[in-house]
């Protein structure tokens, strides 16, 4: 009886530990091992393929289908000079709009923090959309919250042989986001130059069958192209980057500050998500 009960604490042992690793049985790994005691100085962002400074700004245009419509989008990604605690990490806070057919359809503050080995983590967003101009939904997560897992955006290694990889983990909001390493060492040319030495990293989710997302990036610039590939990509996404501006102390103060006014408004909407964290500071504090 007694030898009979040390089984049943051994598998329940067991079964935690798998849980907690984000393995499930006959699965590979759902989210990935964050590693806590590996961020020295997680605010400074300088992945090869991936650095973010404070007062950069990158314009995306292009184009992709909806229901076989072609629609033109912009997105516009600007690096603030602001941080947060994310799973007691210190995140590096950017600021997106984005725009169909110069519509406002969403604007996000997410955060990325890079750990000693040069990976950049995605921590969390708070995303936000809109329709005719008004909010919708704010399909936010936040990793420690709510059962949700950081992931890693780009690799600070990339490797062709590695297996795929957790972007993060949100199961609440349907964010189950992986990538793999599809290739490097390519040149690519965009209209505003042509870079060698591209990192090409496919995403995907796990839901929706032979749907890639293909993003380039280019050593000391960052993301310069999206593609897509895939006979299931209905929407065939496609944007270059158009324009890379460094801000001015006026320009950055107004993003930094359009940044606070939607982390005031996720304390509003995501009261049990969002609402637990601390508040953005500056990343001189």
């Amino acid at each position: 009886m007694k030898q009979n009960f040390r089984k049943l604490i051994f598998v329940s042992i067991f079964i935690t530990v798998f849980i907690n690793s984000g393995i499930s049985f006959g699965q590979e790994r759902l989210w990935e091992e964050f590693p806590y005691d590996n961020f020295d100085d997680p605010v400074v962002i300088d992945n090869a393929w991936y650095p973010l400074t404070a007062g950069m700004r990158y314009t995306f245009e292009g184009t992709f289908l909806d229901e076989g419509e072609e629609i033109r989008r912009t997105v516009i990604t600007t690096v603030t000079s602001l941080t947060k605690e994310i799973d007691g990490i210190q995140s590096l806070v950017i600021w997106d709009q984005d725009f169909n057919d110069g519509e406002l359809v969403e604007t996000e503050i997410a955060f990325f923090a890079q750990d000693n080995d040069g990976n950049v983590w995605r921590m969390g967003e708070h995303p936000e959309e809109y329709e005719d101009g008004e909010f919708v939904i704010a399909p936010t997560w936040i990793a420690g919250q709510a059962n949700a897992y950081a992931g890693i955006l780009v690799p600070g290694n990339p490797d062709l042989e590695a297996p795929d990889f957790s972007q993060g983990y949100a199961e609440d909001v349907e964010f189950t986001d992986r990538a793999f390493v599809f290739a490097i060492g390519e040149e690519f040319c965009i209209e505003l130059d042509c870079y060698e030495n591209v990192l090409i990293i496919d995403e995907f989710n796990p839901e929706e069958e032979d749907v890639f997302q293909q993003k380039y990036y280019a050593p000391e610039i960052g993301n310069i192209y999206v593609g897509w590939r895939g006979e299931g990509d209905s929407e065939q996404e496609q944007m270059e980057l158009v324009k890379i501006e460094q801000l001015n102390a006026e320009l950055l103060d107004a993003a930094n500050q359009a940044a606070l006014a939607l982390e005031a408004h996720a304390y509003e909407v995501s009261e049990d998500v969002y609402g637990a964290t601390l508040p953005i500071q500056a990343m001189s504090e």
